[in-house]
């Protein structure tokens, strides 16, 4: 099959263009369901991560992703659907009946992992916005699921805005220890507690 093949050039490039290196900090990589939940500074950064997780890992784990950017075109749709086999969200609420969180609900049920940027939307300045709701949801009905955090470093100066090649810059994905609700915790201590420790890992804060 093709799409095999495309994945292996497509996390090869990643590699190689950013000298990617993963970091696992708090945990290793270990064969268990998890929520990777990271920054979100540039298009690629589920392909870094992705293309940072042992081969077996990427089997099962799912990037989330905006099906308004990622619907449009051939190419991504291709890229998207049968190469990353993402979960596509509608973030425009197209149908406002619709729970937003259902394909991820869905895709957690089947006993996959996930790719998740709780903040949203690319951020382009430093640090981390706050997050959204979505991370506490799925923690909430999926308990069993290991939440890990990813400081995805440097991927947003590799590749500025408007610059046609790479600059020769190191990229680190650094993955933290894993996080679960607590029992009692609201949604807004749960939610501020995980931006904590994503930002903990951030070079500048450790």
């Amino acid at each position: 099959m093709l799409e095999p093949l495309v994945a292996h050039l497509i996390t090869s490039a990643a590699r190689t263009l950013t000298g990617a290196r993963s970091l696992w900090l708090g945990c290793g990589p270990e064969p268990v369901q998890r929520i990777y939940f990271a920054n979100h500074t540039s298009h690629g950064d589920f392909v870094l991560l992705w293309a940072s997780l042992p081969p077996p890992l990427r089997k099962t784990t799912r990037p989330v992703a905006g099906a308004d950017y990622w619907q449009t075109g051939a190419l991504r749709r291709y890229v998207i659907n049968q190469v990353f086999n993402g979960v596509l969200i509608d973030r425009e609420h197209h149908d406002p009946q619709a729970n937003p969180l259902q394909p991820m609900l869905e895709a957690l049920e089947a006993g996959d992992s996930l790719i998740l940027f709780p903040e949203g939307t690319r951020n382009q300045e430093d640090g981390v916005q706050p997050f959204k709701s979505g991370l506490y949801h799925l923690a909430k009905a999926h308990p069993q699921v290991q939440l890990i955090p990813v400081w995805i470093a440097n991927l947003n100066r590799v590749m500025p805005k408007g610059r046609v090649l790479p600059l020769p810059l190191l990229c680190t994905t650094s993955f933290g220890a894993a996080l679960a609700l607590q029992e009692d915790e609201s949604k807004a201590q749960f939610l501020e507690r995980s931006r904590a420790a994503l930002l903990a890992l951030a070079p500048e804060h450790s």
